[in-house]
């Protein structure tokens, strides 16, 4: 089962480093990863999407919370939540198609933020089904790149990660 696990943590060298290596040395995967500094500069809120059990899940959290640097560990997953995603996408654009990839990108709510005569750049944010719904939607011979962030998320309502 697909998990986001958000980790509040020190912002100093080598924590990201330690938490990937915690991953890595149980055998767990990191299907995304996304840390930026919070609005206390001295911590950093990172989110983890990852795949497994309940079990497995609980054990990734266990060992989180020893890591020092570790502030607080939350499975989003098991609340309510909010989760959008980033992607940019560079996209094949020319004579006809154009036109049709730029309704495409205005059903999903999308905006195009580059042009020339043979692509668009397209930038595009949702859940993670919105932006796999979108590219499924394009002919898969004209995309040319994609960057994804991978999911954000924050807890619904009065759920907040801070000390």
């Amino acid at each position: 089962m697909r998990h986001i696990i958000a980790v509040l943590l020190e912002n100093e060298p080598g924590a990201l480093s330690r938490v990937v290596g915690l991953f890595s040395a149980r055998g767990y995967n990191i299907e995304s990863l996304t840390v930026a500094p919070t609005e206390d500069p001295s911590l950093s809120r990172m989110t983890i999407q990852t795949v497994g059990s309940d079990e497995t899940i609980e054990q990734i959290t266990k060992h989180l919370n020893r890591l020092i640097e570790v502030v607080k560990v939350v499975d989003l997953t098991d609340g309510a939540y909010t989760e959008r995603e980033l992607m940019i996408v560079k996209v094949r654009a020319s004579g006809k198609e154009r036109e049709e990839i730029k309704r495409t990108t205005d059903i999903f709510r999308g905006r195009i933020i580059d042009v020339t005569d043979k692509s668009y750049t397209i930038e595009l944010t949702g859940d993670q089904a919105k932006i796999d719904a979108f590219l499924n939607a394009l002919d898969r011979s004209a995309i040319l790149e994609t960057v994804r962030t991978g999911p954000n998320g924050i807890g619904r309502g009065e759920r907040i990660l801070r000390l």
